[in-house]
């Protein structure tokens, strides 16, 4: 394939450029083979155990996906610096000619042109994060067909980003023999607790429905920063997300959407650093409980979003109060907006090597490079937040710069993988698996469920029966 093409510009009635409906199904068959492809994997070819965690062996991965029509006309070393700036463009000049990243099926050259429908693969040696081993236990199996599980911190409900075999549907799949899986309430991977996952369709609808009919009640337990007020505690500030890829949400009282929890307090520990807080929300906005925490002055203690002062300043979000404005010196840089700098190219092959198989084929066709990099938002309306917004983006880069260079020393210990030169990154500490948030109860028409109450919360075990929802009281 020569390095420059005829610019096709995207087909009418497709201004976007996205794939044509035949593409669009040939792909929908190539997922279908890249799923019976992962089935074939054993638990022991995936998972293992070492140093408290579990691991998931290395494997190459492919990210496929037609292009977007605000790639055309770029070349693919263009794209994939721009796009994918979690690696450097080191990486992507030598992925592109080694074959690693290709257009069409074929090895092509950095200068090439992408065209409107191209399909555009990229080959990636994964390595996923470890998370906590701590089973995921089957709380109970309804005869029509409700799966009611206790989630461990740490593990997300899907594959994203650079999980995969480390999620709750894959290790549902590969662990305990699930196959048709239908997430009904879905925690963040760094909360805990009772999860409700549909084994078909109608089920899954049916607890969907009363979920946003408000007929099934949450109950939650938290551990915040301080001494939580006595008193049935209520917060209905508004919320709305800032910024998506971010995971950032904040209460906007114009904006945002409303939202209503309602708190108590259960114990309180010697020390009166810490306080353990009965959580129930009556609306489900993304990160509901931990917003009108850090509202209301009493943050989850080991958030590292909503607790975190280098992120928010010395108000800590308490009122809703914003941080001032960086300095100059302060914003962030161009340098510093790509989520990591991974600064090394693939080691090329030997002739005894395989650069694609063995291979584990993806389904996140957006996902090019493994994970996306994080921008500003677009949105006018985000302008009040950018401040907030490049402090977030600066700490996290800090964070997982400083991961590259916290290393283990240890000459015997290699420093990158010699399949993919990456960096090894170090493990997780035991506060980095979770957060002190735990979905505990659920209740609806007929039924509740619940779940033990993790180690941190043991203080809050004899006050249970006092704040706990009764239907016939509330």
């Amino acid at each position: 394939m020569t390095g420059r093409r005829k610019h096709q510009r995207p087909e009418s009635g497709r201004p976007n450029g996205d794939a044509p409906p035949q593409k669009i199904a040939k792909l929908s068959d190539h997922r279908q083979e890249q799923k019976d492809e992962e089935a074939s994997m054993t638990v022991d070819d995936i998972y293992f155990e070492e140093g408290g965690l579990q691991r998931i062996h290395p494997y190459f991965f492919k990210f496929t996906t037609y292009a977007k029509g605000r790639w055309v006309g770029r070349t693919i070393y263009e794209l994939f610096c721009s796009e994918f700036r979690d690696r450097t463009p080191a990486y992507y000049e030598s992925a592109i000619t080694q074959g690693i990243i290709e257009i069409n099926n074929k090895k092509v050259e950095p200068s090439t042109i992408v065209c409107n429908s191209d399909l555009i693969t990229h080959y990636i040696h994964r390595h996923e994060p470890p998370v906590t081993t701590q089973p995921l236990a089957i709380v109970r199996e309804t005869e029509d067909g409700l799966l009611i599980v206790d989630k461990p911190g740490s593990i997300p409900v899907h594959p994203t980003g650079r999980y995969n075999f480390n999620s709750i549907i894959r290790i549902l799949e590969k662990k305990h023999g699930y196959r048709a899986l239908f997430p009904i309430n879905r925690l963040d991977r760094l909360t805990s607790g009772l999860m409700l996952v549909g084994l078909n369709s109608e089920v899954a609808r049916r607890m969907e429905s009363d979920l946003s009919a408000h007929r099934i009640q949450k109950e939650y337990i938290c551990r915040v920063k301080g001494v939580f007020p006595t008193g049935r505690i209520v917060c209905d500030q508004p919320i709305r997300v800032v910024a998506h890829k971010l995971s950032l949400n904040c209460v906007d009282r114009e904006e945002g959407k409303p939202s209503l929890t309602e708190f108590e307090l259960m114990a309180v520990d010697d020390d009166e650093m810490h306080s353990i807080v009965y959580c129930r929300p009556k609306t489900g906005r993304t990160h509901q409980i931990r917003v009108h925490l850090q509202f209301l002055g009493y943050p989850i203690a080991n958030d590292p979003l909503y607790c975190n002062r280098e992120v928010w300043g010395d108000s800590m979000g308490k009122d809703g109060v914003l941080p001032p404005a960086p300095t100059l010196s302060e914003l962030p840089t161009p340098a510093d907006t790509p989520a990591v700098e991974t600064p090394s190219a693939p080691t090329p092959p030997s002739s005894t090597d395989q650069v694609k198989p063995p291979l584990v084929k993806g389904k996140k066709a957006n996902k090019m490079a493994g994970t996306t990099s994080t921008s500003f938002p677009s949105d006018q309306s985000n302008v009040a937040w950018a401040p907030l917004v490049g402090r977030l983006e600066k700490w996290r880069t800090k964070q997982e710069l400083a991961e590259m260079v916290d290393v283990p020393a240890d000459a015997d210990a290699p420093r990158k993988c010699d399949k993919c030169s990456d960096p090894f990154m170090p493990d997780p500490t035991p506060d980095e698996l979770c957060i002190w948030l735990h979905a505990w109860r659920y209740s609806g028409p007929g039924w509740s469920y619940e779940t033990e109450l993790p180690e941190w919360a043991n203080r809050a075990v004899e006050h249970i029966d006092r704040v706990k929802y009764k239907k016939e009281t509330a």
